[in-house]
């Protein structure tokens, strides 16, 4: 359980708040959304759920984070490790190791988990990330791509209670970051990882997430499940939000009475709208 009460930052030096009075729970297993304008606070509000705010970032920090019961102001991002895991964007600079296999090593060794436990650790997070043939690679041979792949296995290896990911799919291409998806999705359904994550490619998103956080200019604007949020999609395109098109087509068909307030998200979903308006 993540509980968030009036919360607000700005970064030293910072002219206006990075995040305003923000006001959040997340519970055990929600897969959460987080989406806005560049600039939003996106990223912020993750920095503040793992501790890297406030101990790795000045500023001016008011309200309360706790994570699982735990302060985050009182609690250094080291303690909260192995409850929160988290990828970022900057992979290059997070990387500890030069070969794939000791990166994920390092972490596992790192938290004490158990010698006989480690091998099949590696094994397992590798494969289900799709990287097992990077095993024993020189970390600065590969691609962009495949580092993210990389530090995304290093974390889901340690088995956090909740994963908070910013942007993992930044560097990869429509099939891994459908792959990456469905390992999130099962770590969700399957082992009750919470995930958080904030990311630019809406529909695949949206496909995956049970809850939609819009945030705009430091505040959370919307908050709640993913087909309530998009019906939002006027503020939304204002905000620089590029909703799905498949949402983008459901509003139009409403505006033209040709079907109800429905939301389709996916294209299967689109086309069985369309089928049934052209059919009846």
């Amino acid at each position: 359980m993540i509980t968030v009460k009036n919360l607000s930052f700005t970064y030293k030096n910072g002219n206006t708040p990075a995040l305003s009075d923000i006001n959040l729970e997340i519970s055990d297993g929600d897969f959460i959304g987080i989406i806005g304008e560049s600039g939003a606070g996106k990223s912020t509000l993750t920095y503040t759920l793992n501790g890297i705010i406030p101990h790795h970032y000045d500023g001016d920090f008011y309200g309360a984070v706790t994570v699982n019961g735990m302060d985050t102001f009182e609690n250094k991002p080291e303690s909260l490790a192995l409850h929160v895991g988290s990828v970022f964007q900057d992979i290059d600079s997070r990387m500890v190791a030069s070969v794939v296999e000791d990166e994920i090593l390092f972490g596992l060794e790192n938290f004490s988990v158990p010698h006989n436990e480690i091998e099949k650790r590696i094994s397992e997070t590798l494969e289900a990330v799709g990287i097992a043939d990077l095993r024993r690679r020189n970390i600065s041979s590969l691609s962009g791509g495949q580092k993210q792949k990389v530090a995304i296995a290093a974390i889901i290896a340690l088995k956090p209670d909740i994963l908070v990911l910013d942007e993992p799919t930044g560097e990869l291409d429509p099939q891994s970051s459908v792959q990456i998806f469905r390992l999130l999705k099962k770590l969700n359904e399957e082992n009750g990882m919470t995930v958080i994550i904030v990311e630019q490619k809406i529909m695949l998103l949206c496909e995956y997430a049970k809850k939609l956080i819009v945030i705009s200019n430091g505040s959370i604007l919307y908050n709640g499940n993913v087909r309530e949020v998009l019906r939002n999609i006027r503020e939304l395109e204002k905000l620089g939000v590029n909703v799905p098109r498949t949402v983008t087509l459901c509003k139009r068909l409403e505006e033209l009475k040709a079907c109800g307030n429905e939301i389709c998200i996916s294209i299967d979903e689109a086309e069985n709208l369309v089928r049934r308006i052209t059919n009846g």
